[in-house]
């Protein structure tokens, strides 16, 4: 085998082998809790709160190190015994509503709970005028005229 295909492959190897350990990341290092309650409410925390450097992951699923950050504060809270409504509250209090995937209704996020229905009932109701607007078009302004022109 020539030296050059030896360093393709071994080049190639380093490659994967760094693109496998970019996972490891995302995986958090700390041990399991021993108690399985608090193990369970720490995964579905972490599930619920928004990566602020991603926004688009949790910071369960996110390799940043902000996520990392958040993750090891939301294990120190549940450690701690703080309810799960303390720690959202305390994460709220710090980053805004936007850390939540589901924030409270509240004045302030009224428009992100209502703007789904909002949208649906401006597309219905769109969709009403055009249906009624069609209907009131004569039937055959598309037909050709030929009885007259025989």
């Amino acid at each position: 085998m020539s030296l050059r295909i030896r360093v393709t492959q071994r080049l190639s190897l380093a490659m994967l082998l760094l693109l496998l350990s970019l996972q490891v990341h995302a995986i958090d290092p700390q041990q399991s809790f021993s108690n399985p309650a608090d193990q369970q409410r720490y995964q579905v925390l972490t599930s619920e709160i928004r990566c602020l450097v991603c926004q688009n992951e949790t910071i369960a699923d996110s390799t940043a190190l902000l996520a990392n950050d958040l993750r090891r504060e939301v294990r120190r809270m549940v450690e701690e015994g703080m309810t799960d409504a303390e720690i959202k509250e305390f994460l709220v209090s710090r980053y805004g509503d936007f850390v939540l995937y589901r924030p409270q209704f509240k004045p302030t996020t009224a428009l992100l709970w209502l703007a789904p229905l909002l949208l649906l009932l401006i597309g219905g109701s769109t969709f009403a005028v055009v249906l009624s607007r069609r209907s009131r078009l004569p039937k055959d302004v598309d037909a050709p005229l030929m009885a007259d022109d025989q």
